[in-house]
């Protein structure tokens, strides 16, 4: 695979890496596993078990396993064909990924911010009309 085409499969593939990733983490669908893993990762006697229920609730975490899953079954390679391909690709695929999760968290962020400022001025818009009224 030439250069090019291995840079826009990164790109590529870092999508469903960060979909994935953000789903579990942060998403209303898995709100009571991620809720439990977040209990258990306090509430856990061991270090070992705290750790691993916490890879749940964290998206930088997980992604790393979202991305170990989606190198096993593409069997993308970065740069090199062997094992230092696997290395490469991994830790190139968990960055980009993480990079579309910030972008979406601040973007998501900035949306709830003009709906809350919308609420806001409709409220006065409504208190300055009924006054008027008077």
């Amino acid at each position: 695979m030439n250069l090019s085409l291995q840079v826009a499969t990164l790109f590529l593939l870092a999508i469903p890496i960060a979909c994935v990733a953000w789903t579990v983490t942060h998403e209303e669908v898995f709100r009571e596993p991620r809720d439990y893993c977040a209990r258990k990762s306090q509430e856990c006697r061991r270090w070992y078990q705290r750790k691993f229920f916490y890879l749940f609730t964290c998206e930088y975490c997980f992604s790393h396993y979202v991305t170990a899953f989606f190198l096993y079954i593409t069997r993308f390679r970065l740069l090199y064909d062997d094992w230092r391909g696997y290395l490469l690709a991994g830790f190139a695929l968990v960055w980009v990924a993480n990079q579309y999760m910030s972008f979406y968290g601040r973007l998501r962020l900035d949306i709830k911010s003009e709906k809350l400022e919308t609420h806001i001025k409709e409220k006065i818009a409504s208190k300055v009309g009924a006054k008027g009224d008077k």
